[in-house]
Parts: C-alpha cells; sequence; structure tokens
C-alpha cells in the first residue's frame, strides 16, 4: 500500500492544516470525519478532523520532518465524504474572514460530528426492497409477526415508531436487505398553486431563461408574492432532477413559509436546518442532505453550509436582515457566501426583499443584479395600507400612546378588526429612574441601563446584554429616595396601558419573554389567525413573514429612538423595519391604515415611508453614504479586542496598528472605546481598518492576521470583522 501524508483540518484557533502519516487512505477518502491524535489533555489524546488532502511524501512543505510524524487514526467510512465544493467554500470563507481553515470546516458539521463518538440516528421509517418483495412471498402462513410485517409494508414506507412491536424482525430485515431506510409518508395535503399576477409571471419567466449561474433581486412589496415566485421556481428546479435552499433569517419568524412549502412540496423530502433542532434532529436532517435524499432544505443562515450535491437553486428571502451575519467564531455574511456558492456550483440565486440592502440596491442599480419588481400586492383587492404620522410634539402621548393612537385603535375594536402595536423594547420599561435625583439604574457588569421587568415574582432589573438579573430596589441606589418611576416603554407596560383602556379587549404579547417555551409563539400565531385576539402587542417577532387576514391597522411606538442611534446604518434598518410591519396591515380585502408616533414627521425617512418610496429612500441614503465614505463604497474592518482594563485593549490595537505598516489605499484609524464600553466586567475597544478597494483591503488583512496572531495578547481577546454590520 503507498504511504501517503494526510493533511487533515482541525477545530483549533491555528490557520494551518496539520500532517499525519497514512497508508490507508484514498484519494475518495477526501473530505471524510477522521480521528488523530492531537496535544495533550484530550479525551484520549484524539480529535476529530475532516481530512483535506492527500500528498506523496517529498511533495510538500511540511511543518515537522517525515519520520516524525504521526499517523492517522482512524478514517471514518460509514459517512459520505463531503463533498468538494462544501470544502472550497470553507476555504474561500476562511481565506476571506480571515478565520482557522480547521474552525471554519468543523464549524460546518453538526455539533454531534464534532464528538469522537456518535451514534447515527436511525431513519424515520422503511420500506421493501425489491429483494424484500421477493422474501415475503416465500413466508409461511404460520408466521403471523412477519405476515403483518409484510402486510404494512406493503402499504407503503411505514414510520419507525409504527414498527416498534416488530423490532426484532425488522433489525434482521434491515440487515438482510429485505427493508431499506426512508423517508415518511407525507401527511400533508398537497395545495394548488394560485393564479400568477402579471409580474410574477413576467418574473417566473425571466428566471427561466436564465440558465445556470445568475443573480437576481426579486424587488416586492409585502404582499407582493414574491413566494409564490419562489415556490414555482422550485419546482421547476425540483422536476429537473436539482435540490433547492431556502434560507430564511429567523425559522421561528417564518411559520407560514414553512407551512406553504410543507404543503406545496409532499411528495419531496424537505429538510429543516436551523439551530434551534436537538442535535439528533440536526444530525438526522444534516444526513438527509449528504445522503442526496433531499430536495429542499429550508433554514437560517447555518443551512447554508448543508451538503447538497445538486444544489441547482438558493433563495435567500429577506436579503436584507441582519440575521445572516454571524456575530462570533466565523463572522461570515450567509446572503454573500450564498452568492459565492451559487457562483461555484453554477445554481441560479434569488435575492427577495421588499427593502434591499443598500448593497445589494447598489449592485442591482448598476446593472451587476437583474432587478425584478413585484410592485402590487398578490391578492385581488388588497392594496398598500395608508401610513399616517402622528406629530407627538403636538398630540403628546400618555403612557405611551397618544389621542389620536387611541381613537383609532378604539375605532377598529368597534369594526370588529384586530390591531398591532408595535414597539420594539420588550420588558416594562428601558430603565428604572429616581424623580429625586435622575439618577438611572445601571448594570454593574455594563455600560448600559437595566430593564424594568414585571412578573409574577415582582419587580426585577435585567441587563440585555449580558443577562445579569437583580430585584428592582425600593430606594435609589444613589440617593435612597423611594421616588422612583418607570423610565419610557416597554411591551409590557403597553400591554398595561391597553388593558386599563380598552378593558373588554382581547389583548396578547409577543415578544422574547412571552414566546421563551417551545411551541408558545405558534400558539399565539394560531389564535391570532383565528380572532380570538384583538388588540396585539409586539416586537419585530411579529415584524415579517406572518399573514393576519382581520389585522388592518399597526400602530408604531418608540421609531425614534433609532434616528438617533449613531450606527450609520440605524436609518437603513428602521426604515426596513418599520416597512415590513407595516405590512401587517390590511393584507386581505380589508384596507389597512399604519400610525407611526414620531417627534421628526417631515424626516426623509418617514417622508418615503408614507408613499412607501423604497427607491427615493434608497437613493437619498446612497447619495449621503457616498459622501460619507461609507459603504457600499467604502469597504471595512473592524479589529476588536476585550479586556479586564481599557488600557490593555487600547495597547493591544495600539501595537496591531504598528505592526504592519498600510498602504496608501488602506486606512487605519486610532483605536477607539466600543459604543458599549464594558460588557460582563470586559473592557472594549476596536480599530477600524477601511479602503475603496475591496482587493487591497483583503490583501493587507491577508499580510496582517498572520501577525496578529503573534501578538502577546496579556488577557486580551481580539477577533476580526470583516464587512461588519455595526461598529
Amino acid at each position: 500500500m503507498t504511504q501517503h501524508i494526510a493533511q487533515v483540518a482541525i477545530d483549533i484557533p491555528l490557520a494551518r492544516l496539520f500532517d499525519y502519516r497514512t497508508i490507508e487512505a484514498e484519494p475518495g477518502d477526501i473530505g471524510r470525519r477522521v480521528i488523530v491524535p492531537f496535544g495533550k489533555g484530550r479525551a484520549e489524546g484524539l480529535q476529530v478532523g475532516i481530512l483535506v488532502a492527500l500528498v506523496a511524501p517529498g511533495e510538500h512543505d511540511a511543518v515537522a520532518p517525515e519520520a516524525t510524524l504521526k499517523p492517522l487514526h482512524s478514517i471514518d467510512r460509514d459517512l459520505a465524504p463531503l463533498p468538494a465544493d462544501l470544502i472550497n467554500l470553507a476555504r474561500f470563507a476562511a481565506n476571506y474572514y480571515q478565520f482557522p481553515l480547521g474552525a471554519t470546516l468543523l464549524g460546518f458539521l453538526p455539533p454531534a460530528l464534532r464528538q469522537l463518538r456518535f451514534r447515527l440516528p436511525p431513519p424515520p421509517a422503511y420500506r421493501l426492497t425489491e429483494a424484500g418483495r421477493q422474501h415475503i412471498a416465500t413466508l409461511k402462513p404460520n408466521a403471523r409477526a412477519q405476515q403483518t410485517l409484510a402486510a404494512r409494508l406493503n402499504e407503503g414506507a411505514q414510520a419507525r415508531e409504527a414498527l416498534k412491536p416488530f423490532n426484532a424482525h425488522l433489525t434482521r430485515w434491515l440487515r438482510e436487505g429485505w427493508v431499506e431506510g426512508c423517508l415518511p409518508r407525507a401527511d400533508h395535503t398537497p395545495t394548488i398553486a394560485p393564479p400568477l399576477t402579471d409580474e410574477q409571471e413576467a418574473t417566473l419567466t425571466a428566471l427561466r431563461q436564465s440558465h445556470g449561474f445568475g443573480i437576481h433581486l426579486i424587488h416586492g412589496i409585502t404582499g407582493s408574492g414574491k413566494t409564490e415566485v419562489y415556490l414555482q421556481r422550485s419546482a421547476d428546479i425540483i422536476a429537473a432532477g436539482q435540490q433547492v435552499l431556502i434560507l430564511v433569517p429567523e425559522i421561528h419568524l417564518t411559520p407560514q413559509f414553512t407551512e406553504r412549502i410543507l404543503h406545496r412540496f409532499p411528495n419531496q423530502h424537505i429538510v429543516l436546518l436551523h439551530s434551534l433542532l436537538a442535535d439528533g434532529e440536526r444530525l438526522a436532517a444534516w444526513m438527509s442532505c449528504l445522503t442526496g435524499k433531499a430536495d429542499i432544505v429550508l433554514g437560517t443562515r447555518l443551512a447554508l453550509f448543508a451538503p447538497l450535491a445538486r444544489l441547482g437553486l438558493i433563495v435567500v428571502d429577506e436579503e436584507h436582515d441582519t440575521s445572516y451575519k454571524q456575530g462570533e467564531g466565523l463572522r461570515y455574511s450567509a446572503r454573500d457566501l450564498a452568492i459565492w456558492r451559487a457562483r461555484q456550483t453554477n445554481a441560479q440565486i434569488l435575492l427577495g426583499s421588499a427593502t434591499p440592502s443598500l448593497e445589494t440596491w447598489h449592485n442591482a442599480r448598476r446593472g451587476r443584479y437583474p432587478l425584478h419588481t413585484l410592485a402590487a400586492r398578490a391578492i385581488r383587492g388588497a392594496a398598500l395600507p395608508e401610513i399616517r404620522l402622528i406629530d407627538t410634539r403636538t398630540d403628546r402621548p400618555r403612557q405611551g400612546l397618544s389621542r389620536t393612537l387611541t381613537e383609532a385603535i378604539e375605532a377598529g375594536l368597534k369594526r370588529g378588526e384586530q390591531s398591532l402595536i408595535f414597539i420594539n423594547r420588550r420588558g416594562y420599561a428601558p430603565a428604572l429612574v429616581c424623580n429625586a435625583c435622575q439618577h438611572i439604574v445601571d448594570c454593574p457588569r455594563c455600560t448600559a441601563h437595566q430593564v424594568l421587568h414585571r412578573g409574577s415574582q415582582g419587580n426585577r432589573l435585567l441587563c440585555h446584554h449580558c443577562g445579569h438579573e437583580q430585584p428592582a430596589p425600593s430606594t435609589c441606589p444613589n440617593c435612597g429616595s423611594h421616588d422612583l418611576r418607570a423610565g419610557g416603554q416597554g411591551t409590557q407596560r403597553v400591554e398595561e396601558t391597553l388593558a386599563e383602556r380598552f378593558p373588554g379587549a382581547r389583548i396578547l404579547r409577543v415578544d422574547r419573554d412571552s414566546t421563551r417555551r417551545k411551541g408558545e409563539f405558534a400558539a399565539m400565531r394560531e389564535a391570532i389567525q383565528r380572532h380570538e385576539v384583538d388588540l396585539i402587542v409586539g416586537t419585530q417577532i411579529l415584524a415579517k413573514g406572518h399573514d393576519f387576514p382581520d389585522l388592518t391597522q399597526v400602530g408604531i411606538i418608540g421609531a425614534d429612538h433609532a434616528l438617533q442611534a449613531p450606527d450609520f446604518r440605524a436609518s437603513e434598518r428602521l426604515f426596513a423595519q418599520l416597512m415590513q410591519v407595516s405590512g401587517r396591515a390590511g393584507r386581505a380585502e380589508k384596507p389597512g391604515t399604519v400610525w407611526i408616533q414620531t417627534d421628526w414627521p417631515q424626516h426623509p425617512l418617514f417622508v418615503a415611508l408614507r408613499h412607501h418610496d423604497y427607491a427615493g429612500f434608497a437613493q437619498h441614503t446612497l447619495r449621503e453614504r457616498r459622501e460619507s465614505g461609507l459603504p457600499p463604497f467604502m469597504h471595512l474592518a473592524i479589529l476588536r479586542a476585550e479586556a479586564a482594563h481599557m488600557t490593555s485593549a487600547i495597547a493591544f490595537l495600539e501595537t496591531a496598528k504598528a505592526c504592519l505598516p498600510s498602504p496608501a489605499s488602506v486606512t487605519l484609524f486610532d483605536p477607539v472605546a466600543a459604543l458599549i464600553t464594558r460588557i460582563a466586567h470586559h473592557e472594549r475597544a476596536q480599530l477600524l481598518v477601511q479602503s475603496t478597494h475591496r482587493e487591497a483591503l483583503q490583501a493587507y488583512l491577508k499580510l496582517w492576521t498572520p501577525l496578529l496572531r503573534t501578538l502577546p495578547t496579556r488577557g486580551v481577546r481580539w477577533s476580526l470583522d470583516v464587512d461588519p454590520t455595526e461598529f
């Protein structure tokens, strides 16, 4: 047997592969899960890795002499190897985001496969093979249990749970090849595709005429039927024998989307992949992808890394959503990596949004992406809601609600219609304030106010950054006064106010606190759809992906806070959020109205919003970005550092800035404290790197990052964020 040197990726914070001797590995093993001896202090001295290359001795630059290399411990041939395109995707992501390849590639795997030992999940169902059909013809009449098992399997695939009484026979039949694992029979009623609007038809025709790789932006207003375009294009791809990957920002925010896919494709294997799955569920879903059984994969950003050998279409729904950006570890943008993967696999990719990110819109306007517009709602008779601004300088809110908004809610109740009061602040109030000295109770661990929450155990203060929780004090920690008040509005307080003003109304609060337990959000959504609720108080959980026919009014509280944020993307995010939540109103035949309370009704953002003018807002904001030298006209990276003391974090960043002179095309700014300076007792600072050319920035980062890894940290933790969404 030929000796090779196996190059293995291991999940450790070192940007290199590790070499091992092997005589059993073959080229077909590249991409397989392997077990290797590594380091000390680990369980059995072994570590999980991925075999990414085999080279002949003397044909590579080894870190250590070949004679000193340890032998590869074992190769897991129970699993198919990762497809080459997934390994290439990992290489690109590691290079672009300046992250170790091993940590990147192993991060693609389900948690169970990162452990030394794991058990493959049993198949969800079983069916007869051709050999099995021949076998049951030979069964004796007195073999009653086997006759019953055969009769059930003759009806079609049977769920594993239904065959438990026959486990002993089933094990033997599986071993003999008389049955095989499969998917359970679909229990969803298939739905017929609705007739398309002219705009949908034109978009779908254009997509069908585009073959192979192509990036398409579908800019459709809320309720315009973007999902129907996705579904019908998916049907084309599946009919051609290829697979579809659909990415959504957050799986529990789009239950109706999920239901439509399940009902439209009851005979296809549909896989859900997201972080809310238990480890066993996630492993089973991932294995369906690896073995080629999956036809459609629906999931959050982590689903992008599903092994799909026949990928023909990628859909990125709500492509503007910042949830597609990973905030720790490999800080990747799922949208951007999806484009790269589509190009690599020659797949078509659809980017859909009512409010595209300015980067995507800029590319479309420059002609880099074909732009398909859906400007009318898909349901006959449905129209965009009327947006009205309430000037809170003259119509002052009482307990968060202005007179105009209160009257509108009352009128809606009299008509028997539902209203949504949107406030993107959970809890009772954003702060606890002393009336005597104006002291605000802060988190002892962070530079942030603690949020007042009310519950069955009394008032408590909770930090939404670090999770620190404590009972609300009865006296001011600063002056000892008993005169404390809730400052501002949260969902709990708005719910309380509505209950006082409309005692006969059925009120439901939908936020992260009220939907913590599994199934709670689904139950709440169904209650709204059945009109068991009159008034809904909700956060961004209800802003997108929901269709409530009786909801005709949306009242928006606290929108002005985002306009005061120092983040340059704040207005873009606010416009997208308000457009999304406004789109919940009047989605059926009943007209909708949106009421926005603001101190700045003449602000360009609200003026554009009133006219549903995303294009005008984008043009205005892009002009500001160009003049200010901000994305998409500037490319950014941020080096972040945190330590017990700010001086240590700043000192590390100063050293980092000085370790490699930057070319004229790249600018490094001085280190500064982060916007939230302290979180969980860690002081935070950052250093901004920018360039007008992406290639110049990448070239600098490739030289700079290896030097950063050699710097003494002295208690400092650092990370590099390429293309940050906030700073």
